[in-house]
């Protein structure tokens, strides 16, 4: 078994890379989801259709909204929003702090 060590330790706790952090809050389908629209905000995009999400992934679009509307609710990370509808749901996503 892999031991994954912490990267620092602060204030007598070990904070563990962010990875680590994705993997232990989040189910798969969550993980993969943060992990694709943090990807999506690098490259400059805020706006995310559900139905591109679930063909990048290879999710269904039911799946996608069930767990985007489920990240809205407890992402630290991310603020994501609905944002419309109009042939598939739109999400809003932004880095917390901006």
């Amino acid at each position: 078994m892999t031991r994954i060590r912490p990267i620092s330790y602060v204030d007598g706790a070990f904070l563990m890379p962010s990875s680590t952090r994705i993997k232990d809050k989040y189910n798969e389908t969550q993980s993969r989801l943060v992990t694709y629209l943090k990807g999506g905000l690098k490259t400059g995009k805020h706006y995310f259709k559900s139905k591109y999400i679930a063909k990048d992934l290879g999710l269904s679009s039911k799946e996608v909204g069930t767990n985007m509307a489920i990240l809205a609710d407890i992402c630290e990370e991310l603020q994501i929003v609905r944002w419309s509808y109009s042939n598939s749901t739109t999400w809003m996503v932004k880095p917390f702090g901006i």
